[in-house]
Formats: C-alpha cells, structure tokens, sequence
C-alpha cells in the first residue's frame, strides 16, 4: 500500500480540514504516479487507485489529472526558487555564494526521491507541464543572481553566461539521478557531482580572481586519487 493509501476509503469529508487532507491525499498519489509513469502517463483513474479515492472524489477538487500535477509542480517551484534566495541572502562572498547556491540546488533534488527522474526527463518537453515551470523557475533564479551580484557591486552576468551555469546545474542532476536504479544516486556520485556543480559554476560566473581563490579552498580542485 502506498502512502497516499493510508487512509481508508469513507464518505465524502464534512470540515475544511478533512477537505484538505483529501485534497492533500490527491496531490500525493499524483506525484507517486508521475514518478513511476511521467506526465504522459498521468490518469485520472491511476491517481484514484493510488490514493484509494472513488471517482466523484476526484472530481470535486480537480477537473483533470493535470491539475493536481500543478499543485506538485507549484511547490517543487517554490522550494527550489525559496532555497536558492536564502542560499543567496546568507552570501557575502562570490565563492561561497556560488557553494551555497549548489548546496540549495542539490538539497531541492534530494528531495524529490524518485520523482527527480522523470522531472529532469521532461525539463525539455514542450508539451510537459514541467517545460512550462522549468521557465517560470529560472525566471525567478535568474532575477535574484541578478540582484545579489549588484549587491555585491558586479556587472549582473550575460543572459548566456547565467543560463549556462543553470544548465549545468540542471544537467548534472539529471546525469545522476537517471543513471541511479531508484532515481536516488548514492553519497559518493552527490558528492562529486557537486564538485563539478561548483566548479562549472565558479568557470562561468566568477572573475579571476574568485578562480585563484577557489583554488586554495581544500577539495575543490583538489587533483582526484589514482
């Protein structure tokens, strides 16, 4: 039985709060069925089967199985986008602004379980949902990058300066998270992935001078055992 089966099936909710849990309840088997089916394979009747919910449920808080995937992608959105403005706030230096900005990016994914698969696969997909949010996301990285260099009295970076930072970001937790048989990579590739995370972010956004620095911050460009 799944998660969003923990609750048995009854009669239609009679407060608010069971209202929301229900609806709560929906939200979750969505993102269980996009995770093992993508948007492609979203249906309403897998949803209900995952939740353990009857039909007219459903329908008296979603009109169609996309619309519960909004929900999921909205605070996937949310998380990333929150994550990378408090990464941002805590940063006084451009180096550990960049180091912060992969520990938010990395800690959003690792929250995704086996659902982060399937959401890199359809970054790309102009008819996925996810394209859409994927958009809307890096829209709002982009502006606070912005900001937080002016800040720190910066020339705000080229459009393809920062969007090839962002894809390197997006590519390397795509590369990890489809070649793991759960979609969950181990300690050990995280921890070089966000090695080369960094480093490619440092490369693209930083001056020379952050480079020469980073260079002495132990691990970071540190030669890797033969």
């Amino acid at each position: 039985m799944t998660q969003a089966q923990t609750a048995r099936r009854g009669r239609p909710p009679q407060t608010a709060k069971q209202a929301d849990q229900v609806r709560a309840r929906i939200v979750l088997a969505t993102a269980e069925v996009f995770a093992t089916h993508g948007s492609r394979g979203l249906s309403v009747a897998r949803i209900i089967e995952t939740a353990g919910l009857a039909r007219p449920t459903f329908y008296r808080y979603f009109a169609n199985a996309v619309e519960p995937l909004h929900a999921v992608l909205t605070v996937s959105n949310d998380d990333l986008v929150g994550g990378i403005k408090s990464a941002l706030d805590r940063s006084e230096q451009p180096v550990e602004l960049g180091i912060n900005m992969i520990e938010a990016y990395l800690y959003w994914a690792g929250g995704h379980g086996p659902m982060l698969a399937p959401l890199f696969a359809e970054l790309h997909d102009p008819g996925s949902p996810v394209s859409t949010y994927r958009e809307q996301a890096l829209d709002d990285i982009r502006a606070l990058v912005r900001a937080k260099f002016a800040v720190l009295g910066r020339p705000s970076p080229s459009d393809i300066d920062l969007d090839t930072a962002l894809q390197i970001c997006e590519f390397v937790v795509y590369r990890i998270s489809a070649g793991a048989p759960d979609g969950e990579p181990d300690a050990e590739t995280i921890a070089a992935a966000r090695l080369t995370m960094i480093r490619g972010v440092l490369v693209t956004l930083g001056r020379r001078e952050d480079v020469e620095y980073a260079l002495s911050v132990p691990g970071l460009f540190d030669p890797v055992p033969e």
